[in-house]
């Protein structure tokens, strides 16, 4: 990671070289820091491209705070400074643009799908989106405010499922981490987590999942104080390599 970029809850992201570099950084961006606040979703795809933005802009600094896009959307809502906010799903995008805190039209940006995340050995035997419901199966999902939770019910829904969860969390790389740590037999996570995360886990796919596509989108935040900056971070991850890297980690197009 390069020295410039802040983040909070960063798992890391391999360097990926020559991108967006295309255009030079006016010289008014010099000593600017740029706020990102991105679902937990985005961590990996997201360190690459501040990453890659810092090159193109030399001398800006780009600050990433990754969690829970609801929790994110409550804390901007409620002053946070955030020049840029992506969502892992709409209905948090549209909270704040009804609340005028959103600048412009927010665009979509990536797809993403749940799988089912289990440790490398599968020690409940997973095969199937129903098998979380089985007695005695330490099911962990996402709490229904948060997008990967929403996508989850949905499934549910579609399904006739009714799932037990032994906790329900607030973002999506908690899910994971219980999982990790052997706390759960199972967790609903998205496919870009389990790739994220190698071999600590393995994913066992489910067709319903199909059933709960989330779309990411991508806005300025009004109240941010570095809105052209704003605008050219939205055009990178909108743009050719920004999308390229998305895809690079298992993101869908929108």
């Amino acid at each position: 990671m390069r020295p410039g970029i802040r983040a909070s809850a960063v798992l890391g992201a391999g360097t990926v070289a020559a991108v967006l570099t295309g255009c030079a950084a006016p010289a008014g961006d010099a000593g600017k820091t740029l706020t990102v606040f991105a679902a937990a979703s985005l961590q990996t795809p997201f360190t690459a491209l501040a990453e890659e933005f810092e090159a193109a802009h030399p001398g800006t600094t780009v600050t990433l705070s990754f969690a829970g896009s609801s929790d994110l959307a409550t804390q901007i809502s409620q002053g946070a400074p955030a020049d840029v906010f992506a969502s892992a799903d709409t209905k948090n995008m549209a909270k704040l643009g009804g609340a005028g805190l959103v600048e412009g039209s927010p665009r979509d940006f990536a797809t993403n799908v749940l799988t089912i995340a289990v440790p490398p050995e599968n020690p409940a035997s997973i095969a199937s989106f129903a098998d979380l419901a089985k007695p005695g199966v330490r099911t962990v999902i996402c709490a229904a405010q948060v997008p990967c939770g929403a996508a989850t019910k949905r499934v549910e829904q579609e399904t006739g499922t009714t799932l037990t969860p032994v906790s329900e969390e607030s973002s999506v790389t908690d899910v994971l981490g219980k999982v990790v740590s052997g706390e759960a037999d199972a967790g609903l996570v998205y496919v870009t987590d389990v790739k994220a995360a190698g071999d600590k886990v393995q994913a066992i796919p489910f067709p319903e999942s199909a059933q709960a596509v989330n779309t990411y989108p991508i806005a300025a935040v009004r109240t941010g104080k570095n809105q052209d900056l704003a605008d050219a971070f939205i055009e990178a991850v909108t743009g050719t390599d920004g999308q390229r890297i998305l895809r690079g980690a298992g993101f869908g197009t929108p």
